[in-house]
């Protein structure tokens, strides 16, 4: 059916097609080496990602956990100052009083009136 020169012209079209298909892949890259280097790089690319988003969690805990430590070291600030505010009302208050009873006079100032300016 087929002869000896059929046979040697199918065997040249075949090596032919091969180092046809082996030079075009070879100028494109092999696509299994392709899908192998993507699949690669995809792993790599989400290790960065997963690095990136645990890197930005753990600077907005320091930045939350900081700002927790600024508030509350303000708020001591401020109890400290309303304190010594209340602390210096007091003493004024003494000392207005222990002026008045030296000039044998009497202090009209009753509880309310007291509550009201150490609400001041």
């Amino acid at each position: 059916m087929f002869s000896i020169l059929d046979t040697l012209k199918m065997g040249a079209g075949i090596a032919a097609g091969l180092m046809l298909y082996h030079l075009y892949a070879v100028s494109i890259g092999y696509p299994s080496a392709a899908r192998q280097a993507r699949a690669g790089y995809v792993l790599v690319a989400e290790k960065t990602a997963a690095e990136a988003q645990a890197a930005e969690m753990e600077r907005q805990r320091n930045a939350a956990a900081e700002a927790s430590e600024e508030h509350r070291k303000r708020l001591a600030a401020a109890e400290a100052a309303e304190q010594a505010a209340k602390d210096t009302l007091e003493i004024e208050i003494q000392s207005y009083e222990l002026q008045l009873s030296e000039k044998n006079r009497a202090c009209a100032v009753t509880a309310a009136d007291r509550q009201w300016l150490l609400r001041r």
